[in-house]
């Protein structure tokens, strides 16, 4: 059972079996192996841990190592961790296995050698050019001998598969095996080509391209398997755009590539598979996954929500404002907004719900508060390493610019709670048992020297990958100091099985997201994307961060949040830095809007699990947390239009900057959820809106002006509450 699966056993039955259905729906089916492929699938998932965790704090690897371990072992274990799916879809695998054994199998028997093989295979396209399919179907009848062969070995294997699944359906088939197979072959063949293929670049040979034509499905099948078909006919329509750019619309048309051209290009060389994402990856990434892991098994995770239980339980609101603790903490760490959604909302929305929040909106504030633990340091899931990879500035210049807006983010949604309670009428939690928080931090304060250690050694200039690999040993240490979360070897044998697992969902989009790069570099995509948004926008800022918006949402229903902001980024930082936006305030501007699908209508997955907790109407329930989460769209706003919030202009500009910002996102909250003393009339609403604005904006007069406006509302409403109260007296 997964760490987020046991967060959910204090719910009943049935939200329990909702959860379970949207996080399957969310990453498909996962095998739990029996027998001898359960001691095969541990055994690689513990040497991925343990050889990251020995290149990050004990001996550096070689490039083709540190890249081509994780994309194998990822690879390798999706297939058979992940079934392949429908009757369907397996028959259409199967037949593809049939045509790379019916490939191989010719070129080892009948052709003298690969160089043979690929120049017979040439001179039946070259036919097929000229004279047409058909005719170059009845002119090569070595097609028909391999078409015969592959689906002959195809329903063969399909044949085996049934069998295996009606008698072991928890271990992979003989087709996962196959493709894992294939998978190992042509990923080790780039590993110790590595150097050789470097060399030859540009002219690679006849073997280079088909195994990169063979590398390519496999990455394809490998998301497929994890992510769906979204994300999947995502990338097979930049492999298309790729290949028919002759015959595109003008604004869209390129040169047009080749298969073995577009191939190699996406799987031999650093720009594709093996590129900025599986880098990242592997060098924080996943070492951030396993230290989430080994801190979640010492007892962390109940201090992260003790501490704020007991810090603002008592307060107006304060279930609600201890989740928004609790995410900030326990977010900041697990890298997922859903991941946060399930582990703290577990507690919180029941608690939320006792306290007299409705039940949409107490499922609504957990993911709200979820998707601020991407934004906060130290970690910021995978979307920060990337952008200092991108903007190539060193990853503690990331965090130290990224706490403002972050803490600005919680203020909010914290804010609109207060604001909300007030409104509803509701109280603090009453119970004279709970502790004082100084008591709690007294217990458990140790819980925190994992963070403080990775913060403070990258601060130091400590990597990020060397700092998680500490922070992770001080995580088995910590748990000695309670007799009831001690790490012994099962325990830890336990978070490295999970670390291992954890990062298969994040890395089954390395492959795709390589092809979708690699496409829009190669095509020269990106420039054209950056024509097109500076057209459209008519060279106007606000309607380019409109575009690139709205450009992120519909991406992100398709494609995992860091996958969308990488994209994006790849496309919508050129035109944004022509509007004069800096680079990092760009990719700033990219970074938060990449999450709004997790609360934004018609996807939000992070409200829709906060939804099956609750058992409130998912619908109702993601546009409630769209409503607690807009600040989600204002800090982009201040990053384009304010960049002294990202600390670039003088100490005053910064300060008032901030300052402004404050009282800006106090004025906000109160103006989303239409209450400061009293419900805001629509007069007291257009009024308070002209204020947030004003104060927003960071000069002295402006801020005055915002604040005078506020004091107009305020004037107002006690004089209604005046005047009612002197009507109830009467």
């Amino acid at each position: 059972m997964s760490d987020e699966m046991k967060d959910l056993e204090g719910l009943d039955a049935e939200k329990q079996q909702k959860v379970k259905e949207l996080m399957a729906k969310e990453a498909k089916t996962v095998r739990t192996p029996e027998g001898f492929w359960k001691i095969v699938t541990s055994a690689i998932g513990a040497f991925l841990v343990l050889f990251y965790f020995y290149a990050a704090g004990i001996s550096t690897v070689g490039t083709q190592y540190h890249l081509g371990v994780y994309v194998l072992i990822t690879y390798v274990l999706v297939f058979l961790r992940y079934p392949a799916g429908t009757a369907r879809v397996r028959v259409g695998l199967n037949i593809v296995m049939g045509v790379f054994i019916a490939c191989t199998v010719a070129i080892w028997l009948f052709y003298d050698n690969v160089e043979a093989f690929h120049a017979h295979m040439m001179g039946i396209d070259d036919l097929w050019a000229d004279e047409g399919f058909l005719r170059a179907v009845v002119r090569s009848p070595v097609l028909w001998w391999l078409a015969l062969a592959a689906v002959a070995l195809g329903m063969g294997v399909w044949v085996v598969d049934r069998a295996m699944l009606k008698r072991w359906g928890r271990n992979p088939t003989l087709s996962d095996v196959l493709y894992a197979l294939t998978a190992s072959a042509v990923v080790l063949y780039w590993m110790t080509q590595f150097e050789a293929l470097n060399y030859r670049a540009g002219a690679e040979t006849e073997l280079d391209s088909l195994i990169s034509i063979v590398g390519v499905i496999v990455s394809m099948e490998v998301c497929r398997r994890v992510l769906g078909w979204s994300m999947t006919l995502i990338g097979a329509g930049m492999l298309a755009f790729a290949y028919f750019g002759p015959y595109l619309p003008e604004i869209l048309a390129h040169r047009g590539f080749g298969v073995q051209r577009l191939a190699n290009a996406l799987f031999l060389t650093t720009n594709g598979v093996f590129g900025v994402m599986a880098g990242v990856l592997a060098t924080y990434v996943i070492l951030f996954i396993f230290f989430g892991a080994f801190l979640h098994k010492s007892g962390a995770g109940r201090f992260f929500i003790d501490l704020p239980l007991a810090a603002a339980g008592h307060t107006t609101g304060g279930p609600a404002k201890v989740a928004v603790m609790a995410s900030a903490l326990f977010g900041s760490v697990s890298g997922s907004a859903i991941a946060n959604t399930v582990s703290t909302g577990a507690f919180t929305i029941p608690l939320m719900k006792r306290a007299g929040f409705k039940p949409h909106v107490a499922g609504a504030i957990e993911p709200a508060a979820s998707i601020g633990g991407m934004f906060l340091p130290p970690i910021m899931g995978a979307g920060g390493f990337l952008m200092a990879e991108l903007t190539g500035m060193p990853y503690t210049y990331i965090m130290g610019i990224s706490v403002g807006p972050a803490l600005l983010y919680f203020f909010s949604v914290f804010c609109m709670i207060h604001f909300e309670a007030k409104k509803q009428g509701l109280k603090g939690i009453d119970d004279p048992d709970f502790p004082h928080w100084k008591i709690v931090l007294k217990r458990g304060w140790y819980y925190s020297l994992p963070l403080i250690i990775i913060t403070v050694m990258m601060i130091m200039g400590r990597s990020p990958g060397y700092a998680a690999f500490w922070a992770t040993i001080s995580c088995i240490v910590i748990s000695w100091v309670n007799k009831e979360t001690r790490m012994g070897i099962p325990e830890i044998w336990d978070a490295i099985q999970t670390g291992a697992r954890n990062t298969l969902i994040v890395g089954a989009t390395v492959g795709v997201i390589g092809i979708i790069v690699g496409t829009i570099s190669l095509s020269g995509m990106g420039l054209k994307f950056s024509d097109l948004i500076i057209t459209l926008a008519g060279g106007n800022l606000l309607a380019a961060v409109f575009l690139i918006a709205l450009a992120s949402l519909v991406l992100g229903m398709g494609v995992p949040v860091t996958a969308a902001y990488l994209i994006v980024a790849v496309l919508a930082v050129p035109p944004l830095g022509v509007l004069g936006v800096s680079a990092i305030g760009a990719h700033m501007i990219v970074y938060w809007f990449s999450q709004d699908s997790n609360i934004t209508p018609p996807v939000c997955v992070a409200a829709y699990a906060g939804a099956a907790i609750a058992g409130s109407d998912p619908w109702k329930t993601g546009w409630t947390s769209f409503k607690f989460a807009k600040l989600l769209y204002v800090m982009p706003l201040l990053f384009a239009f304010t960049p002294a919030i990202l600390f670039d202009g003088t100490p005053m500009q910064i300060f008032m900057s901030f300052l402004s910002a404050t009282m800006g996102t106090l004025a906000f909250s109160a103006l989303t959820m239409g209450y400061l003393i009293r419900r805001t009339s629509i007069v007291e609403w257009i009024i308070f809106a002209v204020a947030t604005l004003l104060l927003y904006w960071p000069t002295l007069v402006s801020d005055l002006l915002g604040l005078a406006l506020v004091a107009v509302v305020i004037v107002m409403q006690k004089a209604k509450n005046k005047r009612a109260a002197a009507l109830q007296v009467a």
